[in-house]
């Protein structure tokens, strides 16, 4: 029997982007609305949802099912998202806040899976998998060089993960024994298949089976864009689902059936033990299809189905060239097909339609309608293919304009993806190249309505973020010419904080923050606990290879030059900055076997740094920038550390007058700075009487905060949370601390839009407040400035992160 519609679950009111079906009765969903929901079976053909769980306060990208225990009868839903918070929810006794928060991702967690003995997997954006027994982090998985998509537990302490650096890992606990290349695009799903190995899907369309050992067994063909998801029927059989809108089903290597869906993208597949499958798409839907006739919806419910998807306008692109007087008509359709989902335009009118072979009913069924997307006359050609546009994109000036090719009927982050890898920008830039795309093409729309969402960022389909997002987000959108990550986000941690210094608030002017006290708040207990946090955020993402041509490219441009070519780099110098480049190569994929880097590279940076024309400096100061991340040993002789903050400093004109908006080049060795302070305060930095460290933090309160662009905002924040932590290892000196905690409390009222700067921010007071309990509190100016710059983020910011924080240090000095 063919797999038909079995019920049409709608609750979300965004994509749904996983989805999973532990037993025949449940199953959970998770959607970017920021809910997940677990529905329940009331008959063959109808569930309904008991609750919804508002798991974050952002997009939530994972679900799965923890089996029962004693304490939840039910089991538990397990879901995460962009807050790199895993929340697991029991299901036997409804409780709006999660029964446990798993902490330790530091940016969007996309994937999870559950082991039989229950052991948690999950990965991330930050490029790491991580594994949890017992709700505590019991091995990092560290190792690949971009996002972690996909994540499978095998068996016996052996985990399979799977990334968008095109690879596929196996783990023994948190060793990694075998590497399965392959795949010419980000990896996205995986499976276990029995006697055999696993199944892997990637964006290059192609679905591929391997023995453990590393064998390419075979490789599935026949959709037509990304695979997102797969699922294994009882079976033997494969589930596929992906950016073609189809759920296909693959028996013995060939496709056997085809599930359309009215929506773009099937984000996620999951079955049932009793063989029937569940999609997630981008419509909100999440759908259920069953080969048993007693499941099945009603007729007019298919039926209804089956129009809403013949309804869907197709783009000529997207199923090939279209010359509408030299297709058959409808009488076409009477030829029974040769295969599975083969494809066949006829026409019917002056329309025409797009109709597919469904081998199970021996009948042709509408797909959609194809429509023209752009005239022929306007299409060019790029590397010797047609597209609708190529664009000029200036990204740094004085460098030429790159090429940015795009079709209309392309998923745009899609191409904006291909755009970044090909030219080795980072990925981060994506929402700006899928901004100007939709800037210049009219925003475009396929399959009408807003049901599409980026695979990459979560973003709603061929739209910018609505101007009400958090501004974090659009901080997170930038990164740096080579390296930066979209967004930092980690915990931070406590700190002692004594009497106010004569230091003078650089945001008001005052010596202190005073005045008399807004209406009392009454503190409320946040959520879930978050302070003290122990460990430093660093920025230590990079592109290596792109800052060494860049960085020799410009010294090349100085030796050519007759004025310039005195201050180029000698043939000795080059080779000491060959040695840092291939010391940090090794370091951002592993442990270095190289020796340790030593002073020298550091004292070389600082000299290029002072004699290096601005314009060409960002490179220089990216590098400083990975040295102070990965070469501490290279900063422990007395001075050097001291020269370093100062070479930087030159870098980027601190002294000069800070007008906006700043030149560019400036703007960006500024950030790269800040970015490198940040790095300098490591969980085995020891301040004392460092005068490098007071250096730093003389110079932030130097800075017209609002002067700053948003992309600084955030490194800033991070310098005096890294620095609350080091305050919690061991107390710093009164005059650094008072300080530190004097700026952070200014930025905590001067910052009304910046949320992941704000809410470091708050970590940063948080830490200095719970630390400060040991030596007797905050003395009573102190308690009144936190307390009167934390209050109005209540009502500034509706980002529940910064709620929660805010709550508890206000629960903690008032």
């Amino acid at each position: 029997m063919p797999y038909k519609l079995s019920a049409a679950l709608a609750a979300h009111s965004s994509d749904v982007r996983a989805v999973a079906s532990p037993t025949n009765d449940l199953v959970l969903s998770a959607s970017r609305d920021t809910t997940a929901i677990p529905w329940e079976r009331t008959s063959p053909n109808q569930f309904h949802n008991p609750t919804i769980y508002k798991a974050s306060s952002r997009y939530v990208n994972a679900v799965a099912f923890l089996p029962p225990d004693e304490s939840s009868p039910k089991g538990y839903l397990i879901a995460a998202g962009q807050d790199a918070v895993i929340n697991l929810f029991s299901l036997s006794v409804y409780n709006a806040d999660p029964d446990y928060s798993l902490l330790g991702h530091s940016d969007n967690v996309c994937t999870l899976d559950v082991a039989a003995d229950g052991t948690i997997i999950s990965g991330s954006w930050d490029k790491t998998a991580k594994v949890w027994k017992n709700f505590q982090l019991t091995y990092d998985l560290k190792g690949h060089q971009q996002s972690v998509w996909a994540v499978l537990a095998v068996g016996e302490d052996r985990y399979l993960t799977a990334s968008a650096d095109k690879t596929i890992r196996l783990w023994q606990t948190n060793k990694m024994i075998q590497n399965y290349p392959g795949h010419t695009d980000a990896v996205r799903g995986l499976t276990l298949i029995p006697d055999i190995g696993f199944a892997s899907c990637s964006n290059d369309s192609e679905i591929r089976v391997w023995t453990f050992e590393g064998d390419i067994v075979y490789t599935l063909s026949g959709h037509t864009s990304f695979v997102y998801s797969l699922a294994l029927l009882p079976n033997g059989d494969l589930i596929s689902g992906g950016e073609d809108r189809t759920v296909r089903i693959w028996k013995d290597g060939e496709c056997s059936q085809i599930i359309t869906h009215p929506a773009i993208s099937v984000w996620s597949v999951s079955t049932m033990p009793n063989g029937d499958i569940v999609s997630g798409t981008s419509d909100g839907m999440v759908r259920v299809f069953s080969t048993a006739d007693e499941r099945w919806a009603s007729e007019n419910e298919i039926k209804e189905y089956e129009e809403h998807v013949a309804r869907q306008a197709l783009p000529s692109q997207q199923v090939g060239d279209v010359k509408k007087s030299d297709l058959p008509g409808l009488e076409a359709l009477n030829e029974p097909g040769r295969k599975p989902g083969e494809n066949k335009m006829v026409r019917n009118g002056d329309t025409v339609e797009l109709h597919q072979w469904d081998s199970d009913s021996s009948t042709w069924k509408k797909i959609g309608d194809v429509v023209d997307a752009v005239g022929q006359d306007r299409r060019q050609l790029f590397e010797g293919k047609e597209y609708d546009y190529v664009f000029d994109v200036d990204f740094q000036d004085g460098v030429p304009a790159l090429k940015l090719p795009y079709n209309v009927t392309e998923n745009p982050f899609a191409a904006a993806q291909r755009f970044l890898e090909k030219n080795n920008l980072p990925m981060s830039y994506i929402d700006q190249v899928v901004q100007f795309i939709e800037k210049n093409t009219g925003g475009v729309n396929l399959g009408g309505g807003d049901e599409y969402q980026d695979p990459f960022t979560g973003a709603s389909r061929y739209r910018s973020a609505p101007g009400n997002s958090s501004s974090s987000d659009q901080a997170s959108q930038y990164m740096d010419p080579f390296t930066g990550a979209s967004r930092y986000s980690g915990t931070p941690q406590s700190t002692p904080s004594q009497p106010a210094s004569s230091y003078q608030d650089p945001f008001t002017g005052a010596n202190r923050y005073s005045g008399a006290p807004t209406a009392p708040v009454t503190p409320k207990a946040p959520a879930t606990k978050v302070l003290p946090v122990t460990k430093p955020i660093t920025f230590k993402q990079g592109n290596v290879a792109a800052m060494k041509n860049k960085l020799f490219q410009f010294n090349e441009l100085l030796q050519s030059g007759i004025s310039t070519s005195s201050i180029a780099i000698s043939s000795q110098e080059a080779g000491k900055l060959e040695t840092a480049f291939n010391y940090l190569s090794q370091a951002m994929a592993g442990p270095p076997t190289n020796p340790a880097l030593t002073p020298e590279v550091v004292e070389l940076a600082v000299s290029i740094m002072g004699r290096w024309p601005s314009a060409q400096l960002f490179p220089v100061v990216d590098l400083s920038r990975l040295l102070a991340g990965f070469a501490p040993e290279a900063f422990v002789p007395p001075g050097v550390k001291d020269a370093f903050v100062t070479g930087l400093l030159n870098a980027a004109e601190w002294n000069q007058p800070w007008r906006s908006p700043l030149p560019k080049s400036r703007e960006t060795n500024i950030l790269l700075l800040l970015r490198a302070w940040a790095n300098l305060f490591h969980e085995k930095t020891h301040l004392g009487d460092a005068a490098w460290a007071n250096k730093i933090i003389e110079c932030l309160g130097e800075v017209p905060y609002t002067i700053l662009a948003k992309t600084h905002r955030v490194p800033f924040a991070t310098i005096l949370f890294n620095m609350s932590v080091l305050g919690l290892q061991s107390a710093l000196p009164a005059e650094l601390r008072n300080t530190a905690l004097t700026l952070m409390v200014g930025l905590a009222g001067a910052e009304t839009d910046d949320a992941e700067a704000i809410y470091r921010t708050l970590v940063g007071i948080g830490n200095f407040v719970t630390a400060s309990k040991a030596s007797g509190g905050l003395n009573d100016d102190q308690t009144l400035s936190v307390a009167q710059a934390l209050e109005p983020l209540l009502t500034r910011f509706a980002d529940e992160r910064i709620q929660n924080m805010s709550q508890e240090i206000l629960a903690l000095v008032l």
